[in-house]
């Protein structure tokens, strides 16, 4: 590396670095007179031959809170006069303006428009400043009332300043931060974070050879320097024909899409049909037609996301409907309410986008999948999300059986380069056998739980009008997705890091 390969920007910083050693950025563009951009794009290149370090540095900073927090509740607000006074100092006037030396805890409590925590977390801090003393069934003022305590000293220097650092503070200023930071409403930590560009040794070398002349090379030749002979008098910076080129990047499918697709055609060729449906769905078509009783945990609300005020207007067969009334009086032993499934929910699977095409449809025989998004009232975590996609497939015939099933999932995990798979007995409601598919991932070094599968329960199949035997199998193509790119967080999927996105494989298998 030497001079000549050096921007006319890069060279500017470095001469600043010389002179001025670990500067911020902000520092950098008051130095060289160089716009943001510039001088970030100036530390890159330096950055990325080798010639600047940067170091992130953290400051913490202390700010007032302006007002009580949105979330208290309605007591917690009474009384709020000024978010500078303390509740013991509130107490402490009280008791100055009754002109009195002493009082009780029960005249004190009548006093001023303190909630039951202010009033008690005043009393003890007041106690604990040594501005009261408890006495004989009373708190007596000491002659200490008027000295500030740590917390007051801090809010006083912060409501002058905006904020302040932590690494400022005073002893007593550090103390009431303690204090204050374990009292909601009264102040905040904001990080701050700053990049700190110095000079490598290589960059020490180099900086030292600069020039102020250095930064005057002209890198472009005009045609009016040509005209007038100006360029006789240049001095021009030299190419570096070796630097990397911009890099172009163009657009591309998600790698959820990809897969999606991916997954739509291993359907395909297994000789499958797809359908789709609506998002929202009756309860009819999502619980009860699948032989889900209404009183079932899964149809809470803690489950389930309802839509308020709308109800699914369109008339289910009489036929459908008294045989699910029946069935679920027979099995479950209640009397089943035709109101309570025109409620209308976001779909908790895709079973319900199924089961409707076979009423509809009465066929006998047929493969036919789906892969759509589903809704969840659960917690987010790294292997749960409230919305995400399912994917299901079913096959329709008089002679199919539970082997059947459990070879067609085999093969289509074979087709997503999974050989590895084992079945063991579960509980759906509306399948009957239930079997729940495992996978062995060699990189995990562990089985992995994926699908759930069965034959619909003749409870399902003869309330839609289906006379033979349906195999179905089902699951979140999330988590397919997270053994297919090595994921430990299923949210990762949908954070849109470019660096992350821009690295996976067009075609990972």
């Amino acid at each position: 590396m030497t001079v000549l390969n050096l921007h006319k920007i890069e060279k500017k910083i470095l001469l600043t670095l010389v002179k001025r050693d670990k500067l911020d950025s902000e520092e950098l563009c008051s130095s060289t007179n160089l716009s943001v951009d510039s001088v970030r794009r100036g530390i890159e290149w330096l950055k990325y031959k080798g010639l600047v370090s940067v170091s992130v540095r953290k400051e913490s900073l202390i700010q007032q809170i302006s007002k009580p927090s949105e979330d208290k509740t309605s007591e917690d607000k009474i009384g709020v006069i000024d978010h500078l006074t303390l509740p013991e100092r509130r107490i402490i006037d009280e008791i100055k303006k009754t002109g009195r030396k002493n009082i009780t805890i029960s005249e004190l409590a009548k006093l001023g428009h303190l909630s039951n925590i202010e009033f008690s977390a005043g009393v003890q801090n007041a106690i604990r400043n040594e501005w009261l003393i408890k006495g004989a069934g009373s708190l007596n003022l000491t002659s200490d009332h008027n000295k500030p305590s740590p917390e007051e000293v801090l809010l006083e220097r912060i409501s002058k300043l905006k904020e302040i650092k932590l690494s400022e503070l005073t002893d007593k200023q550090l103390q009431g931060y303690n204090l204050l930071k374990r009292r909601p409403g009264y102040i905040k930590e904001i990080i701050e974070k700053s990049f700190v560009i110095s000079l490598t040794s290589e960059g020490k070398k180099i900086g030292s050879v600069l020039k102020n002349g250095d930064i005057n090379e002209i890198g472009t030749l005009t045609s009016e320097m040509l005209y007038t002979g100006k360029w006789k008098n240049q001095r021009f910076s030299e190419i570096d024909v070796t630097s990397p080129v911009r890099t172009y990047l163009i657009g591309r499918t998600h790698p959820l899409t990809e897969l999606i697709n991916e997954i739509r055609e291993i359907f395909i060729s297994m000789g499958f049909s797809e359908i789709g449906g609506s998002t929202i769905q009756s309860c009819f078509w999502n619980f009860d037609i699948l032989f889900t009783p209404q009183d079932h945990p899964a149809r809470d609300m803690q489950d389930t996301f309802y839509l308020s005020n709308l109800t699914d207007e369109e008339e289910v067969e009489p036929i459908i409907s008294n045989k699910v009334s029946t069935f679920h009086k027979t099995e479950w032993k209640y009397d089943w309410n035709l109101e309570k499934s025109k409620k209308t929910v976001l779909r908790t699977h895709t079973t319900p986008v199924t089961i409707k095409y076979l009423s509809e449809n009465k066929i006998e025989y047929g493969r036919i999948f789906s892969i759509g998004r589903v809704f969840r009232n659960e917690k987010m975590s790294y292997k749960h999300l409230m919305e995400f996609h399912q994917i299901e497939g079913i096959v329709i015939s008089d002679s199919v059986n539970i082997r059947d099933l459990m070879g067609l999932q085999k093969q289509f995990y074979s087709k997503l380069g999974l050989t590895k798979v084992k079945f063991w007995p579960t509980y759906f409601p509306y399948t009957e056998p239930s079997l729940q598919s495992m996978v062995y991932i060699d990189k995990l070094g562990k089985w992995v739980e994926l699908f759930g599968m069965g034959i619909f329960r003749p409870e399902v199949t003869q309330s839609a009008g289906i006379l033979n035997n349906v195999l179905a199998w089902g699951g979140g193509l999330e988590r397919i997705a997270m053994i297919r790119y090595g994921l430990d967080d299923i949210r990762e999927l949908y954070d849109n890091k470019l660096s992350w996105l821009r690295t996976q494989p067009i075609c990972p298998l």
